[in-house]
């Protein structure tokens, strides 16, 4: 359970990280704008392939 939360904890910071680079160096808002949504998609799946196999759904 433990090693569940510190690989969630470090998919956000990841998440936060990837975020702060796109506000950094993106100038663009459109482009901003998409690749915030994609970041943020693709660390709302890694955290549900993390967490579904606990409920006994397996994903992929």
């Amino acid at each position: 359970m433990l090693s569940l939360l510190i690989g969630i904890v470090i998919i956000c910071v990841v998440g936060a990280i990837c975020f702060w680079a796109i506000d950094r160096f993106i100038n663009e808002s459109r482009l901003a704008g998409l690749l915030k949504l994609l970041v943020a998609l693709l660390c709302l799946a890694a955290i549900l392939q993390r967490v579904l196999p606990l409920a006994g759904i397996n994903w992929l």
